[in-house]
């Protein structure tokens, strides 16, 4: 169970925290970019501050994934809740998705419908919100690749996109700004082209959360690392078969172990629970084991 590995809820602690930090960061930057793009008459920016807003649905949404996967196995949940990190995932993937959708709709639209030039302060707001965006892209996905969090890597890219249509209203307005009169829709076509990376991500990460809840193999690396470590225990012979698979942060493994045809069924217990130990105690962050004993083919 989760809670009951200090090494695993401390997975968990990292997650919610790191989610946190970007949605305060969210509801922030959102108030800014929403303020400045109405004030500076940037389509662009109000879009990305629109986009901002619903990523702090997305931050709550990946919260609650991470925080409802780390409750232990119950009656009815015997492997525990790890799949609400996924689902969190997946839901976080669709809104990035959709934004997307909408940002371009919005954008299509403004383009055949004349406006005022956007004011030269929207720029310096951009740079900010590049910065800070692009710093806690950098922050997120690294936490979720030490934590093997699918929502927290898809929470970053929500962060990375955010800075991705930042910069392409950045150069939108300042063409706009520097072309003058008859280049005002050069804001609304920075938007549209920032749509399609936000739906090009959204796809690439609901992807991945597909994966998961399918029960997707993890990388080959892990499935080899996870024999190595068994294969070292005293008594293994060799390790006939190893399945991973994903539950939120956590990994769960069914793996046969070889061992001496002759051995006493108490010695081969003992190995077995070593061999669970071990892999646990890893920094694979793995929750569970089930450990399968087979006579070696050479006894």
């Amino acid at each position: 169970m989760p809670s009951q590995n200090p090494k695993l809820q401390n997975r968990f602690d990292r997650g919610v925290s790191t989610v946190l930090v970007g949605l305060s960061s969210n509801v922030l930057l959102a108030a800014i970019k929403i303020v400045t793009g109405i004030l500076g008459n940037s389509y662009a920016l109000l879009a990305d501050g629109i986009e901002s807003t619903l990523d702090i649905f997305s931050s709550v949404v990946v919260l609650g994934g991470i925080k409802i996967s780390s409750l232990p196995a119950d009656e009815n949940h015997p492997y525990g809740h790890g799949k609400a990190e996924s689902l969190a995932a997946m839901t976080a993937s669709l809104v990035l998705v959709m934004v997307g959708i909408g940002i371009a709709i919005k954008s299509s639209l403004d383009i055949v419908q004349p406006h005022h030039t956007p004011a030269l302060f929207t720029l310096i707001i951009l740079i900010i919100v590049i910065i800070v965006k692009e710093t806690l892209f950098r922050f997120l996905f690294s936490v979720g690749e030490s934590v093997d969090s699918l929502s927290l890597k898809t929470e970053a890219w929500h962060h990375r996109s955010d800075a991705l249509t930042s910069i392409a209203a950045f150069i939108g307005i300042s063409i706009a700004i520097i072309g003058g009169k008859g280049y005002e829709s050069a804001d609304d076509w920075a938007a549209l082209a920032a749509s399609g990376i936000i739906i090009f991500n959204g796809i690439h990460m609901l992807r991945h959360a597909v994966k998961e809840i399918m029960d997707y193999a993890p990388n080959p690396e892990t499935e080899e690392t996870i024999r190595s470590i068994a294969g070292r225990v005293p008594g293994v012979a060799a390790i006939e078969k190893c399945r991973v698979r994903k539950s939120g942060l956590n990994l769960f493994v069914d793996i046969h172990v070889e061992v001496n045809g002759d051995m006493q069924v108490y010695n081969a217990h003992v190995i077995a629970h070593e061999v669970k130990d071990a892999l646990i105690k890893s920094s694979l962050g793995i929750a569970d084991v089930l450990v399968h004993i087979e006579p070696a083919q050479h006894s």
